[in-house]
């Protein structure tokens, strides 16, 4: 397994990041009921994820039904005793209660937050906290001053960001270092070959910044495991299968371009398309740790494979030129002036 720096952060963590959001079997109603994993297949994925290395793992308050998946993290903490062992990452903003006050990122909420993370997951420090998604209604001086509180408390080490606009990502860097506030060590976001509309603006601040970047779905929600085929029905029992809009997104011929790419290559490497899907995302610029969902065991070994797979350069081009982002104004007139984008 390699290891890189958390973004800015001193601390080490997989290329692999075990995300948590199947985890536990959450009741009817709630986003992922019937499409996760039982509290026993979870301990097993986390042992497993151990075991080969993957010492890094992603949840939020929000997964599964009233903070689950935290609380499933938590027994197995009590279970196995491995908590220094683990480089932990959880999230906070999305409503957690009814009412004004149960969602945003305001200080009071921030802080309640934490607190109740904290609980559930079992122990006294969060490594990496991060705000799931930028809010409007709270200046990010506000954010920010909240979570360098809890850092100088020892709560929370390091401070992260999820679902920003670039615009944000900036303004908050400038008003950490303005105000001398922890800044984001991380940006978490969607990055796959299916979705790479980060890299007209957040991935080249990033790279002047030194911000880590942790992809989220980078198997796009399953289309890029390399089971679901053009016209026909999502295979039953898989997540498409379930979450009928979000197959209809991705069916589109670029897409499906990217499906057919992917299966040559991964014939030619003798591996699965997921293990190329991954690899593919690992090596791209600002990439701290890839986030991988699974069900099940299986799931969860098929995608290690991408954490050892090297890809030739002449068949990572090939990727890279099957999924090229298009440039609209003024991104497709700076790189027609110049020829770099």
């Amino acid at each position: 397994m390699e290891y890189r720096n958390l973004g800015r952060a001193g601390v080490q963590v997989s290329t692999i990041c075990l995300g948590a959001m199947t985890f536990g079997e959450p009741t009817e109603g709630s986003f992922m009921h019937g499409v996760a994993a039982p509290e026993d297949e979870a301990f097993a994925m986390m042992d497993r994820a151990l075991d080969q290395g993957v010492n890094f793992v992603d949840t939020a308050d929000v997964y599964g039904s009233d903070g689950l998946s935290e609380r499933v993290i938590g027994k197995w903490f009590e279970r196995t005793g491995c908590r220094r062992d683990v480089v932990l990452a959880t999230k906070c903003r999305f409503r957690m209660s009814p009412g004004v006050l149960g969602s945003g990122s305001s200080r009071r909420r921030i802080v309640f937050a934490c607190e109740q993370s904290l609980k559930r997951l079992k122990t006294d420090y969060i490594d990496l906290y991060q705000i799931h998604q930028q809010d409007k209604n709270t200046p990010e001086d506000e954010v920010l001053r909240a979570l360098d509180d809890l850092v100088s408390a020892g709560k929370v080490h390091y401070v992260g960001c999820s679902n920003y606009a670039a615009y944000r990502l900036v303004e908050s860097d400038w008003t950490a270092d303005k105000r001398n506030l922890t800044p984001y060590a991380t940006f978490q976001a969607q990055y796959s070959l299916s979705i790479r509309s980060l890299e007209r603006e957040h991935i080249p601040y990033m790279k002047r910044s030194g911000m880590g970047l942790l992809p989220w779905s980078p198997l796009a929600g399953g289309l890029l495991t390399g089971k679901y085929r053009k016209g026909e029905l999502a295979p039953t029992g898989t997540r498409m299968a379930s979450w009928t809009d979000a197959m209809k997104r991705f069916d589109t011929d670029r897409n499906w371009r990217i499906v057919d790419a992917l299966r040559s290559v991964a014939d030619e490497l003798s591996t699965s398309c997921a293990a190329v899907a991954l690899a593919w995302v690992r090596d791209r610029p600002t990439v701290t740790s890839v986030i991988i969902g699974a069900r099940n065991c299986a799931q969860l070994d098929d995608n290690l494979r991408g954490a050892h797979l090297v890809l030739p350069p002449e068949l990572r081009q090939r990727l890279d030129d099957v999924s090229a982002l298009t440039l609209d104004y003024p991104y497709d007139f700076i790189a027609g002036n110049d020829g770099t984008w």
